[in-house]
């Protein structure tokens, strides 16, 4: 048991197996990759998009100047341009989503699209540029390179050289990161969702949160009133039993091994009672706090479970006890059902949420609509968090929950 303690208390071994060299440097590569591609694709389409928009201009502006049929035409070109705006635009949409991780709405008009490309083809240049930059850069490092293994340079020449190299590496991320978050920002601004959309979304989730309440609040005194039937009920018959039996005994040394065994049923009552306390509401978490209470899980868990939970400031109520019930479930059934030999557990905050994360080496598998986890992910809806799973067959499991702090 000493041993599972030490566990749940050495955040650094965790923290080592999650964030190792190789693994975070391999993440920074792939990232910068799927950047670098977006903004190359970003330039590609940018230039389809001010062709598209410079000859159905034309075409318009003409179209305007004749005189007769020019209302018609006119309505049939615009017609035409927001309709090639509107495709153009979903090109971007998924281009945003697949390379830069930012989601937008659907429901957006051709006049929209129209503005919205006006004014995303000057970004996607600026990023064409940036991607020209990086690429004379890394010509002009390859120059250098050769010339300093031929012997061509001289030591002020190289330390100039370098210099200028990280000057530029600097100036080529900046822009790029700068290019990354002017497209993210300005397809917000134009394909982000409606007010009325939100509006909608925003019913269908409290919806549905309300529904997974109610359901969890069922389920919930169904459980307290089994454990309370199955236990603490059944512990209290035996107890009026023997309480009974030492009554009516006449021989005082039957009577009072009677009641020595009632002493010992009413303290197991207490124990079971407590227990079911317990799975209501911990109180360590009142007492002792986030920590402490996963801790205590740890120790009580039945296999190695490594606890690594860095907090700046204590969360909310509602928020620290969803952490709680989603842990403590998670590793619940990662013991009964996952076969998993170690369990990791690692929450932190930041940028005003709380990420939850429990991954098991167990054989993997588990259903994300079951019972346990369709529970857990109701208990994070109802604080307005988001719950994934991940599970293929053959492991591992990983459950992700992120609470909102704010």
């Amino acid at each position: 048991m000493s041993a599972l303690s030490d566990e749940a208390t050495a955040g650094s071994g965790v923290a080592s197996a999650h964030h190792g060299p190789g693994r975070l440097l391999g993440g920074l590569a792939r990232r910068w990759l799927r950047l670098g591609g977006g903004l190359l694709l970003g330039a590609l389409t940018a230039v389809v998009e001010v062709t598209y928009l410079l000859g159905l201009g034309s075409v318009l502006l003409a179209a305007w100047t004749r005189p007769h049929g020019r209302q018609q035409t006119v309505h049939r070109i615009v017609d035409w341009i927001e309709v090639g705006a509107r495709h153009l635009a979903e090109v971007e949409r998924w281009r945003l989503a697949t390379f830069l991780g930012c989601e937008n709405a659907a429901d957006y008009s051709g006049r929209r699209a129209v503005r919205y490309l006006a004014l995303r083809w000057t970004v996607g240049l600026l990023g064409g540029a940036v991607l020209l930059l990086f690429g004379w850069g890394v010509l002009a490092g390859g120059v250098w390179v050769w010339e300093a293994l031929h012997g061509e340079s001289s030591p002020p020449l190289l330390l100039g050289q370098f210099v200028l190299a990280l000057l530029g590496l600097f100036l080529v991320v900046q822009g790029g990161l700068g290019a990354v978050a002017l497209d993210r920002r300005l397809a917000r601004r134009f394909l982000g969702p409606s007010s009325r959309e939100v509006l909608e979304r925003r019913i269908t989730e409290l919806a549905s949160s309300r529904a997974g309440i109610v359901a969890a609040v069922d389920a919930e005194r169904r459980r307290i009133e089994r454990d309370l039937h199955d236990g603490v009920q059944q512990r209290l018959v035996a107890l009026g039993l023997l309480v009974g039996r030492a009554r009516r005994s006449t021989d005082p040394a039957k009577a009072a091994e009677l009641l020595r065994q009632a002493h010992e049923e009413t303290g197991r009552a207490l124990d079971e009672l407590r227990e079911v306390a317990w799975r209501v509401h911990p109180t360590a978490l009142d007492n002792l706090g986030l920590a402490d209470a996963l801790a205590r899980v740890a120790e009580a868990a039945g296999l190695p479970v490594r606890v690594d939970c860095r907090l700046t400031v204590r969360p909310p109520r509602t928020v620290e006890t969803a952490a709680y019930f989603v842990v403590s479930e998670a590793v619940t059934n990662a013991a009964r059902h996952s076969r998993a030999g170690r369990v990791d557990v690692v929450v932190h905050d930041g940028e005003g949420r709380l990420t939850v994360m429990i991954t098991d080496d167990g054989v993997g598998g588990a259903d994300p609509d079951g019972g346990g986890l369709s529970g857990l992910a109701r208990r994070v809806a109802a604080v307005d968090g988001r719950f994934e799973v991940t599970s293929p067959v053959g492991g591992p499991t990983r459950i992700r929950a992120e609470l909102p702090c704010g």
